[in-house]
């Protein structure tokens, strides 16, 4: 787009300024975060777990646009610390804009061979926006813990 100041053309951009590298989490950070979620729980249980992962201001849980989920194995949301409004609500056959069931796909990995990664569409907390997501997950007893980057 152009605009004219004094017969001079201008170019102007109208592109959001772009989301920098140092803005977002990596998957070593999200692994990092999920494993202290699972040591959390293991050491003081899972209801401490869940609450600290609840507080947005516990910045172990919530960093940029890392943060933890717990589903348990019938993907019923039992913490996120991203939508405490997904907390207690059946989401086993919850599709992303792709159509995928992720949650379902997350539960079948936590029970087939314990952690991994599943990629859906996701809002990034950060952007605002739906994006491509990587998530990591591992069973701890009957719940899955998980945390995931923005790609």
């Amino acid at each position: 787009m152009k605009a004219y100041l004094g017969g001079i053309a201008i170019s102007l951009s109208l592109i959001a300024a772009p989301v920098l590298a140092a803005d977002r989490g990596t998957a070593a950070e999200a692994q990092a975060m999920v494993k202290k979620a699972v040591a959390l729980a293991k050491s003081q249980g899972k209801e401490k777990m869940m609450a600290a992962i609840s507080d947005p201001a516990n910045k172990e849980f919530h960093d940029r646009d890392l943060y933890i989920y717990v589903y348990d194995l019938n993907g019923v949301a039992l913490a996120h610390g991203n939508n405490p409004k997904l907390v207690g609500k059946p989401l086993i056959g919850m599709k992303d804009g792709e159509g995928k069931a992720m949650i379902k796909e997350m539960v079948d990995l936590a029970n087939s061979k314990g952690s991994g990664w599943v990629d859906f569409k996701w809002p990034n907390p950060v952007t605002k926006t739906v994006e491509q997501k990587s998530g990591y997950i591992e069973k701890v007893d009957d719940y899955l813990i998980g945390s995931g980057i923005y790609k």
